[in-house]
């Protein structure tokens, strides 16, 4: 059963503190796997991963099968009902209008020394995305991961999404045509991971790396960072859910157990100011749990790291929600807009019981790739700007350089760092003899 804490009990404070810190991804150590298979894609290249897909996918490939041809590609699209390519369209409308939004602007301008100052925002010019295969084949992550990138400006895109046993979704591929990317290779596990950090023969290596995975895709991640750009380590999925007594139980439950459902290792957690509207929502969970069509798993997510949070008032429910950081944040209480001020940190927040965290997952337009493990504390979901760089820029006149140049020449002399002072002087001797070249 989930776990039950009140802050009116004395132990509170330990209790929470012992939940906050308590693990929820599996010990078990992948990093030395997948430093073989990363050393092996950059030694062997195609090779390698084309015998590691045989061995993890089950499933025989050539330099040549590798990527879906268009052939491929438009015959698997063919296979989608026409309800859910509406779908899909409706969706990818959404989250690329909401995206277009996040466009930064470029900056240029003359301050009082007389020097140009600015910045000018660049997209990276490869990208690899990575869609997870088998159970997790999310043609919504595709559109999340794919379409920031392509309204950044991203030039070339790819995706690997692994197709274990040759079992293709037509609708990933779908997605990645409505997000204007047109190669896909069928491949996954920590050696897409390498393969599009350090390029194969047939892969040209890329420039950032977006998308979920597994431990051994997480890790393979946090290997290859550095070499190129990733997005984030992402850990299992959580929301938290604040409702206060006027909410029908039956639509928290649910809302809890959309995320339960992911993953044994999810969290689902409840905050409210009811004691009483809390034993009605476990209560519509178990109930829920008789006919889900992933109870397993949601059971095993919701009674081994559910937890039920009973506190004094709403204001308190926001202080503990912040100490917490959810990946998502249902706000379930009247005024919610309002409430949602008191609010520091979660990567997403959905406001009003109208709102359920499922419609984010699909249609509402913000992007589904958020932070978790407490890490919205200090980071962002998945934007354009994962996608993009800023270039600062400076260009001085004499009058500017005169101006402010015996400042930096000081500093430089403060560190020790003479080539830096005397790059300067030799420019402020010129402007001052009067031999200004200009």
């Amino acid at each position: 059963m989930p776990i039950f804490l009140n802050s009116h009990d004395a132990g509170f404070e330990a209790q929470f503190q012992t939940f906050l810190g308590s693990k929820r991804e599996s010990d078990s150590d992948v990093d030395q796997i997948v430093a073989g298979i990363i050393s092996d894609v950059q030694s062997r290249g195609d090779a390698a991963v084309l015998d590691l897909t045989a061995k993890f996918d089950r499933l025989q490939l050539t330099p040549e099968t590798l990527v879906f041809s268009p052939a491929e590609m438009n015959a698997e699209i063919a296979k989608v009902p026409a309800p859910e390519a509406a779908a899909l369209e409706l969706a990818a409308e959404r989250i690329r209008a909401y995206h277009e939004r996040q466009l930064p602007e470029d900056a240029w301008w003359q301050d009082d020394s007389g020097a140009w100052l600015g910045w000018r925002w660049s997209a990276v010019e490869r990208a690899g995305l990575y869609v997870p295969g088998g159970l997790a084949s999310y043609p919504s992550s595709v559109l999340m991961n794919a379409i920031p990138a392509s309204v950044a400006g991203v030039e070339n895109l790819i995706i690997c999404a692994p197709t274990p046993d040759g079992k293709v979704n037509p609708l990933v591929l779908l997605a990645a045509r409505l997000s204007g990317v047109e190669t896909v290779y069928r491949i996954g596990g920590a050696q897409a991971i390498a393969a599009m950090a350090y390029g194969t023969q047939t892969i040209h290596k890329v420039d950032k790396i977006t998308g979920p995975g597994n431990a051994f895709v997480a890790a393979a991640k946090r290997r290859v960072y550095g070499v190129v750009g990733i997005d984030m380590i992402a850990g299992p999925s959580e929301i938290l859910v604040i409702a206060d007594k006027d909410n029908n139980p039956d639509w928290i439950a649910v809302d809890l157990l959309s995320q339960a459902e992911h993953d044994e290792s999810a969290q689902s957690i409840l905050i409210t100011d009811d004691a009483g509207f809390g034993q009605q929502v476990v209560a519509a969970v178990e109930h829920q749990l008789l006919t889900l069509e992933r109870r397993e798993i949601a059971r095993a997510s919701w009674h081994d790291f559910g937890a039920v949070i009973v506190v004094s008032d709403l204001d308190e429910a926001a202080r503990l929600s912040d100490r917490i950081a959810p990946e998502h944040l249902e706000l379930c209480v009247a005024s919610a807009e309002e409430y949602s001020k008191k609010i520091r940190h979660a990567g997403a927040i959905f406001i009003g019981a109208w709102t359920p965290e499922a419609v984010g997952d699909y249609v509402s337009g913000p992007n589904h790739v958020l932070p978790t493990a407490r890490s919205a504390r200090f980071s962002s979901g998945l934007s354009v700007l994962d996608f993009m760089k800023r270039t600062t820029l400076a260009q001085l006149t004499p009058d500017a350089l005169n101006t402010i140049g015996p400042a930096a020449e000081t500093l430089a002399k403060s560190e020790s760092l003479q080539a830096h002072g005397l790059s300067v002087r030799v420019r402020l001797d010129q402007i001052n003899s009067g031999r200004n070249n200009g």
